[in-house]
């Protein structure tokens, strides 16, 4: 499950429409890619907006919280081993990377419609 994580300043702006395609669909991502535009409020806290390949812009995304955390880590920017709150549109999720790379994620789940076939 491929990830692209952009640190910007600020999220909100993004027009993720005429943005992604430059990443999603790059030669160097020949399956596309999800990509993860992050703003970093401090060192325990992020903004994301997500675009999801094939998809396009959804509310929140497990493995790119997951993603953006571990890179943000490991720029420097947020700390091991303490949770990293990741703000989405959706919700939010706590991230927490240990010193070995393990990557722990938890947060609720919540029910957005129901459908019968």
């Amino acid at each position: 499950n491929p990830h692209a994580v952009v640190f910007v300043d600020d999220t909100k702006s993004l027009d993720l429409e005429k943005m992604v395609p430059s990443f999603e669909q790059h030669t160097i991502f020949p399956e596309q890619v999800n990509t993860e535009f992050v703003h970093v409020i401090d060192r325990h806290t992020v903004d994301m907006r997500v675009w999801e390949r094939g998809s396009g812009e959804t509310f929140a995304c497990g493995t790119g919280a997951c993603a953006a955390v571990a890179a943000a880590v490991a720029a420097g920017i947020c700390p091991l081993e303490e949770e990293v709150s990741v703000l989405f549109d959706g919700g939010k999720l706590q991230i927490l990377v240990h010193t070995d790379r393990t990557v722990i994620m938890t947060g609720t789940a919540d029910t957005v419609c129901e459908c019968q076939v």
